[in-house]
């Protein structure tokens, strides 16, 4: 799943910065989505060094189809200055440039140099989800009495524990006693919960998703978690293949979005062995009731978990 909120910027564009300048002159100011490009490029040619797209207000966005970029309904634009630029002139320009209407809508601050990689690094910290399951960062070595360790860095595809669909998903996993033969993960993004049910002890496990950097990112923290074996992608195309394992997976998790999950209900509740469960997540909680009609037939009275405004639904197939 593919998750754009207001915590993290939809896109960060740098030019050439000089790294020579004692710091940063930084220039906000808030557009309509119909504005977002021509004024971002408007601020580059003033000389913006960086700059970031970022939610005006909080408007969750969801998952892009192929080729499409995410935006919000309004953005703020970050840009960094150098710290000599005329505040006066850059007001000037983008109102010539018919950027902004007035100098109300530009806000300037000073931004103090610093090691951005070091400040990103020390943000985000190992993560535990209860059971003995951890996620750590590369840069942090993990307590030698955390009994299950994913090392993860945040990367372009979803999922590293800090958005709540991810971390219901895995706290449910890490709940699980062994026995997890044959899992499904579709919607992988990083691969993290295909990489938590390894660490449960489940022995083959489909990641699936339309992302091909996801696929890419879900082998390769596979690789780094030593359970690359254990581990093949798909393509949903590539997800017909699967109509022989019928009622077959211990585990079937599809953290992804609310219409999706209703369209995939059939598809997705056959591959359930009896006794067994299907985890849906990436369902904000007005959602809920509707994802959990199109799945009555596999179980008419889901478990149900809500953090933040999002629900994890856990459904049961009735055991043979």
């Amino acid at each position: 799943m593919n998750e754009y909120t207001s915590e993290y910027p939809v896109s960060t564009r740098a030019s050439s910065p000089d790294s020579s300048a004692a710091g940063w002159l930084s220039l906000e100011l808030e557009v309509p989505s119909d504005r977002a490009e021509p004024a971002e490029d408007g601020l580059f040619e003033l000389g913006a060094s960086s700059i970031t797209l970022l939610d005006a207000a909080d408007h969750p966005l969801h998952e892009p189809g192929p080729g499409q970029m995410p935006i919000w309904p309004r953005v703020v634009l970050r840009a960094l200055f150098a710290p000599d630029s005329s505040r006066d002139q850059l007001v000037a320009a983008l109102s010539k440039a018919e950027i902004i209407e007035s100098a109300a809508q530009v806000q300037f601050s000073e931004l103090a140099e610093c090691d951005w990689e070091r400040a990103w690094m020390d943000r985000f910290q190992p993560m535990h989800f209860g059971h003995g399951l951890w996620i750590c960062p590369s840069h942090i070595a993990p307590d030698p009495g955390w009994p299950q360790v994913i090392r993860l860095d945040p990367g372009l595809a979803f999922g590293s524990g800090t958005h709540p669909t991810t971390a219901l998903c895995l706290e449910w996993i890490a709940a699980q006693a062994a026995g997890l033969e044959r899992v499904v993960d579709f919607g992988c993004g990083s691969g993290v919960l295909a990489i938590a049910a390894a660490r449960m002890g489940a022995g083959e496990i489909l990641a699936i998703d339309h992302d091909p950097q996801a696929l890419i990112a879900t082998i390769d923290n596979a690789r780094r978690n030593d359970v690359a074996d254990r581990i093949q992608t798909a393509t949903p195309e590539q997800f017909d293949q699967l109509r022989s394992g019928a009622g077959t997976c211990q585990l079937v998790v599809a953290n992804i979005l609310a219409q999706p999950l209703v369209e995939l209900a059939p598809t997705l509740s056959r591959l359930v062995a009896p006794g067994r469960h299907l985890v849906l997540s990436g369902i904000l909680s007005e959602q809920a009731d509707r994802v959990a009609k199109a799945y009555r037939a596999l179980d008419p009275a889901p478990d149900r978990a809500i953090r933040d405004g999002w629900v994890r639904l856990v459904l049961q197939r009735r055991p043979a």
